[in-house]
């Protein structure tokens, strides 16, 4: 699980000059001698699991060359309240000027880690993955994938040009699931995946009938989730979407299903409380 170096500091770069701004840290440079040295531990504030160290590295890096700091919990880690994430040593003026940018890549991550995990956590003993989608923080959609997984959970399409994904209104538009169909094995390549949304069970059948491999079945109740699996027989792969929560995700999971996407793993995520702590 890695993310390419040039997106951490182009993402970490244009953080730093949203809150440097013309004049930088002005707070640090009034009150702080600018020799002065410090050390200091990064810790979580309640148990969760850990994604995005990389970009609170580059934010101290970034900021000053001279920050040394050592990881002690990475990405995928599961901590609890009080454990420590990394320790940061080096100019106090430096260590406090990347402060926030580091903290809000790491809490915001790890938060959409630790709820994927959640989810994960949920349906364990099942064959069911848990997936994300693409309601994500525009501009941060590749690192919350990545955090997504360091939860333990799979990503979905990362956009609109990586796979197709036939939905209700791509229907409608189409003509019908039959039209959509062929039209989409036509336009696309051999290595392109197609999906198709279907709201109901003869929906189903006709989306097995022209071939498809990947169906989403949306909003299905239980039952109907349960029928669907028993009807497509390990043809193609099931996903169940829509209104899925952490206290649902285990019921639809034993229904048969292979995959459970939710927005709610990332746009609904609670960002992990952590905090920096200067040490005496």
């Amino acid at each position: 699980m890695t993310l390419p170096p040039f997106m951490i500091d182009d993402a970490v770069m244009r953080a730093l000059a949203e809150d440097l701004g013309q004049a930088g840290d002005i707070t640090s440079a009034a009150c702080i001698p600018a020799d002065a040295m410090s050390r200091a531990a990064l810790s979580s504030r309640r148990a969760g699991v850990i994604a995005g160290v990389d970009l609170a590295l580059a934010a101290f890096r970034l900021v000053d060359k001279d920050i040394e700091t050592k990881v002690v919990n990475g990405d995928g880690a599961r901590v609890d309240d009080g454990d420590i994430v990394m320790r940061v040593e080096g100019p106090s003026r430096g260590i406090l000027t990347a402060e926030r940018v580091a903290l809000n890549f790491l809490g915001r991550l790890s938060g959409v880690a630790t709820q994927t995990a959640l989810y994960v956590d949920a349906v364990a003993g099942t064959h069911a993955k848990i997936a994300c989608t693409r309601k994500t923080t525009p501009g941060l959609r590749a690192f919350e994938k990545y955090a997504v997984r360091c939860g333990g959970g799979s990503n979905h399409r990362f956009g609109l040009y990586d796979a197709v994904m036939i939905k209700d209104n791509h229907i409608v538009a189409a003509g019908g699931i039959a039209e959509a169909m062929r039209a989409s094995k036509a336009a696309v390549g051999h290595m392109t995946a197609i999906e198709i949304e279907v709201e109901t069970l003869e929906q189903l059948e006709e989306a097995l009938e022209h071939g498809a491999r990947i169906i989403l079945l949306d909003n299905m109740s239980l039952d109907d989730l349960s029928l669907a699996a028993a009807l497509n027989k390990g043809r193609a792969v099931l996903e169940a979407s829509g209104g899925v929560t952490l206290d649902s995700v285990a019921a639809i999971a034993r229904t048969g299903v292979d995959v459970i996407s939710s927005g709610a793993i990332t746009h609904s995520a609670p960002c992990l409380d952590l905090g920096l702590d200067f040490i005496d």
